[in-house]
């Protein structure tokens, strides 16, 4: 079993390509303006806040509040993959005997914030067991699957990669 993390859940949902070959160790974003964007987003959010990214296991958590969880994204483009990296951070802290709300936070382009409340339960979590051993299967495969072009590929850190 591979060590799953939020941005492999991500990626899981976003484009399968992607996740078996950032899983794989083929890391295209180091060239990505959109991945440069949302670093400093992250960056900017963590100055903002006393209570900054914290690392746990293989989970990033971008902020803890007394209520909540806090995940920060640059746009609501793939919300289903967001919510299920946050659910993802929510599991990890349960199984350390913490249960919280989470909470999305989409920053829009007009500089107004959009908040999606989520919360861990049990269906969820059979959810996130049922993910673990996709992902399981996805990245053992010894080729990464065909990729399957959508107009969101165009700004994918790894368009070259699969298109050209």
């Amino acid at each position: 079993m591979i060590k799953i993390t939020g941005t492999l859940i991500n990626y899981y949902f976003h484009c399968k390509t992607q996740c078996w070959l950032s899983a794989n160790r083929l890391n295209l974003e180091d060239n990505s303006e959109d991945v440069r964007i949302g670093k400093v987003l992250h960056e900017i959010n963590e100055e903002k806040s006393k209570h900054a990214e914290i690392q746990l296991g293989n989970v990033k958590i971008d902020k803890i509040t007394d209520d909540y969880v806090v995940e920060f994204k640059k746009s609501d483009s793939d919300p289903e993959a967001a919510k299920w990296q946050l659910l993802l951070e929510l599991f990890t802290l349960k199984q350390k005997g913490i249960e919280k709300k989470g909470r999305l936070e989409y920053a829009e382009k007009n500089r107004q914030t959009k908040t999606e409340t989520v919360i861990l339960d049990d269906a969820y979590e059979e959810g996130l067991l049922r993910i673990f051993e996709e992902i399981d299967a996805l990245v053992a495969k010894p080729a990464p699957p065909s990729p399957v072009f959508a107009p969101k590929c165009k700004r994918c850190a790894y368009y070259e990669y699969c298109f050209i």
